[in-house]
């Protein structure tokens, strides 16, 4: 596991204490793209917690988002989410 995938992994830990939680580097793939070049990185997300009931998907987005707060600026150049509560929708 890459340093940044363990920091990633960290803060939606604290934040959401899921019950389900992968993160994917993708960033291999995209290589030669403007983030990549820039050392930022492309990952895959998919988290399932209680924090995301009541929530449409934008609001859990926004949560993720504000989670990984200054990642977003500096290590993640592309974030695809797939955010869940634990009853699955």
């Amino acid at each position: 596991m890459t340093d940044r995938v363990a920091r990633i992994r960290e803060r939606l830990e604290e934040a959401f204490a899921p019950s389900a939680l992968q993160i994917l580097d993708d960033s291999q793939r995209h290589a030669g793209h403007a983030g990549a070049r820039s050392g930022m990185g492309h990952y895959r997300v998919r988290i399932r917690s209680q924090r995301f009931r009541g929530c449409n998907p934008l609001e859990r987005h926004r949560l993720v988002y504000e989670a990984l707060g200054d990642m977003m600026q500096t290590d993640i150049h592309a974030l695809q989410i797939e955010a869940s509560d634990d009853e699955g929708s």
